[in-house]
């Protein structure tokens, strides 16, 4: 088999991956593995340099990437992101909703409302955002696949992640039953992981941050990239609707 029958055999060949957080831990993983299988990766979070990088590993192994630095709290930038992806990767195929954040106050009686809108707005409002901002294109041309990375805090939410991050990782785990329900005769699959604790850079700035043997027993970001792969290049006529992904030792060795 030559190199281009090879890379049209690749499950994603021809696709447009829109991946939000895609500069470190789950999403860049995920730019990773997409990309690998064909698919054109648009790298979206706050700082260029860590996109580049991402970016930069894409196009070594022989992928095709492109970066925005986007704040996808804001309607507007959320709106030119998708316009600009149209006119120079296509529309959007996939759309991997990864950014989020928690916190930094667990209790909610300390919970200030600034913190609370901005945990909000990054997990939940910036989904709602992209998903507006892409369903245009994906229904008019038949089809596309949107996969939120949730937590396992939309279900068994405790101080670890703090009460407005289990919220709005719960409001995108109904989010995307809405988008089931509304659109999947008009071939929208949406999907929602629901990862368990995951050895991410976030877990550093947590008060208490784990140690490396706790670290060892959680999820990798790059089994969850594997899920979103699966659920993005499974044949059209398929639908994950949820996946939950915990670690399998229940306690820390």
């Amino acid at each position: 088999m030559g190199t281009e029958d090879r890379r049209q055999a690749r499950t994603l060949a021809g696709k447009t991956a829109l991946i939000t957080g895609a500069g470190t831990g789950i999403g860049r993983e995920t730019a990773l593995l997409l990309a690998e299988e064909g698919a054109t990766v648009v790298l979206v979070g706050r700082r260029r340099h860590v996109l580049d990088e991402v970016a930069a590993a894409v196009t070594g192994s022989g992928g095709t990437a492109f970066v925005r630095p986007t704040h996808i709290e804001n309607a507007e930038d959320v709106r030119a992101l998708v316009a600009w992806t149209r006119n120079t990767a296509g529309p959007v195929d996939i759309l991997v909703n990864n950014a989020g954040g928690a916190g930094r106050v667990v209790d909610v009686r300390w919970t200030g409302e600034d913190e609370w809108n901005a945990v909000m707005g990054v997990n939940l409002t910036a989904v709602y955002l992209l998903t507006q901002a892409v369903l245009p294109d994906m229904l008019e041309r038949g089809g596309g696949s949107i996969v939120t990375i949730s937590s396992l805090a939309a279900i068994r939410p405790t101080l670890l992640g703090g009460a407005p991050y289990g919220a709005a990782k719960a409001g995108v785990r109904n989010f995307m039953a809405y988008l089931r329900n509304s659109y999947r005769d008009e071939g929208i699959r949406a999907t929602c992981i629901l990862p368990g604790a995951v050895d991410t850079p976030v877990h550093d700035t947590r008060a208490v941050p784990p140690g490396p043997e706790q670290r060892a027993a959680m999820v990798r970001p790059e089994d969850v990239a594997r899920a979103v792969l699966l659920c993005a290049s499974l044949p059209e006529r398929t639908l994950i609707e949820e996946l939950v992904i915990a670690p399998t030792a229940q306690r820390h060795p």
